[in-house]
């Protein structure tokens, strides 16, 4: 019966953890979000009134995702570290590759109109809706373009190989040894 009782206990004890855990989990979460909110909103009229400020912040920043979303899917589809500080830099990489692919679209997102909210500090900050335009147009443009460019190396590299594989084969050297013996 005591086996069954200290069983309870720690079953309890891991439930009020796992949520405590979430409790300060969520409660971190929504301080960064808050604070990142709050840097937005200070830096964004500044960059937006330089001298093409909105079509330079939106393109500089396209820029900047799609560069995220490449390092990210690179380090995470990469070979896995032998040792875990070696798979610890690769998660680690990957994160901060993912934070710069998200982080420009919440930055600019945080620049335009709150949908419930009637303060001033939720107003629209003008120019902020042609940034986030150039943004779009810019990091759509620029992932085309290199979708593009890797496909094509791709299907380069694939000719080149069935071009070895052909010239291979007619000096018989493409067969396999079952091939060639008989």
């Amino acid at each position: 019966m005591g086996v069954d009782r200290r069983s309870g206990m720690r079953d309890g004890f891991g439930i009020a953890g796992v949520i405590l855990c979430l409790v300060i989990g969520t409660g971190v979460v929504l301080l960064l979000m808050g604070l990142w909110k709050r840097f937005a909103r200070v830096t964004i009229p500044t960059l937006v009134e330089l001298p093409a400020g909105s079509w330079a912040l939106g393109a500089v920043l396209g820029v900047i995702t799609v560069l995220g979303v490449i390092g990210g899917v690179r380090c995470a589809s990469g070979v896995s570290g032998r040792t875990a500080l070696a798979h610890g830099l690769r998660t680690a990489g990957a994160a901060a590759c993912w934070a710069a692919a998200f982080g420009p679209f919440f930055y600019l997102l945080s620049g335009l109109r709150a949908r419930n909210c009637h303060s001033a500090s939720c107003a629209y900050i003008p120019g902020t809706g042609i940034a986030f335009l150039a943004y779009v147009v810019c990091g759509g443009l620029v992932g085309w373009l290199l979708y593009r460019w890797n496909r094509a190396r791709t299907e380069e590299r694939r000719a080149q190989e069935r071009e070895r594989a052909r010239r291979l084969r007619k000096k018989g050297k493409g067969k396999s040894r079952a091939a060639r013996g008989r």
